[in-house]
């Protein structure tokens, strides 16, 4: 490690290799993964389909420029299209740049035509990534410290609030950046009909809706993107995480009409949209909806929560378990940061988030029995802390 920057608070095993919803360290000790990469492995770690996409490809070839057609780029981009609504997209190679493309989108778009200002609303606890950009987008001051200047163009409101959203619409503002459930925030579900109104007032104002579905897309929720929920269609969304199972990748898609704001040298990227990562994307997709992954998780993530909820009687720090689908919340009312490590001592990986937010993202694959392991290994845990 003393060549590797210390940007990480990194836990004290190292993982060697993983099938399904189990991993293993380099000692052999096994463990079940309720955090799947961060939301990443929705199909499971070395799944078949994956793996043998990524096989094939990298026998025919790794990268290809984008100064020329690449064919599997087309079919991802039309797969997308035909789950979700009539989109072009970009490819890059992660959440921060996919919401990096739609700033940079919201922005050409709004400058061209005499059309409103550019300034994008986002919501107070939002996390949008870590770029200069996304940062400024990010509405938690955590993220932000030392790295003043940040870029302007920025303005957040409380999530859920459509009053306050409603209340900050000027003619400077272009846009309204937005997660269908904040995930580093908190697991934060907005109220029942939120998105429908966001959407409308977007409409009301002839503002841009950029969804950011870089944690909640590809199923997580009980959809293949959460947006589905709510009946609405966005402007613009962004992928990342799950997108290739575990293969860096990212995506911004945007209707048509609005895709048209760039143009070929507008916005670019090296590697995005490479055949590795494609065929890797294909194959999640299609394993997606052959074995309806999104059903899996509904089904499942409904077995959890109440699993979850059985706990409370039996732990009063526990305050509320929130969700949907497999991405889950259980707040207590106490600092909880304790819980990675001692999940690894009960051979599960666990993860924590605002300090008092068990986070629970397993793979969408996971069966009733890993995760009632998972939770009465919370229980012990719990007990075992006096909680």
């Amino acid at each position: 490690m003393d060549h590797v920057m210390n940007t990480y608070s990194r836990m004290g095993i190292t993982i060697a290799r993983g099938r399904g919803c189990q991993v293993w360290d380099t000692s052999g000790t096994q463990y079940l993964d309720m955090v799947s990469g961060i939301a990443v492995c929705n199909l499971g770690h070395a799944h078949p389909a994956v793996v043998n996409a990524l096989k094939g490809q990298a026998e025919q070839l790794f990268h290809c420029s984008n100064l020329y057609r690449i064919p599997q780029q087309e079919t991802l981009a039309q797969m997308i299209a035909e789950n979700s609504f009539p989109s072009r997209a970009f490819f890059c190679n992660s959440g921060a740049e996919a919401n990096e493309a739609a700033i940079k989108l919201v922005r050409r778009y709004c400058s061209s035509g005499g059309r409103r200002g550019s300034t994008i609303i986002t919501c107070d606890g939002s996390f949008h990534g870590r770029t200069l950009a996304t940062l400024a987008a990010t509405a938690q001051v955590k993220y932000r410290q030392g790295f003043d200047p940040i870029p302007e163009g920025f303005i957040s409101v409380p999530y859920g609030d459509i009053n306050a959203l409603e209340a900050a619409l000027t003619s400077e503002i272009g846009a309204v950046m937005i997660e269908c459930i904040q995930g580093e925030g908190g697991v934060n579900i907005p109220p029942s009909g939120y998105l429908k109104q966001v959407r409308d007032l977007c409409d009301e104002f002839g503002l841009l809706l950029v969804l950011d579905e870089v944690q909640t897309g590809m199923a997580r929720t009980g959809t293949i993107f959460a947006y589905q929920h709510d009946d609405i269609e966005p402007d613009i969304m962004t992928l990342a995480k799950a997108l290739g199972n575990g293969f860096p990748v990212g995506a911004m898609v945007a209707k048509p009409d609005v895709s048209e704001a760039l143009n070929p040298g507008s916005h670019a990227t090296t590697f995005g949209g490479n055949p590795l990562a494609m065929a890797c994307s294909i194959a999640t997709i299609t394993t997606m909806i052959k074995e309806d992954i999104a059903g899996q998780a509904t089904k499942k993530g409904a077995y959890l929560m109440e699993r979850l909820k059985e706990l409370k009687g039996a732990h009063p720090a526990l305050r509320e378990v929130r969700g949907r689908g497999l991405m889950v919340g259980v707040e207590f009312d106490t600092d909880i940061s304790f819980f990675p490590q001692a999940g690894l001592e009960k051979g599960i990986l666990l993860n924590v988030i605002q300090g008092r937010i068990l986070r629970l993202v397993p793979p969408l694959v996971i069966d009733t029995g890993e995760l009632d392991q998972a939770v009465d290994s919370i229980h012990t845990i719990l007990t075992e802390k006096g909680l």
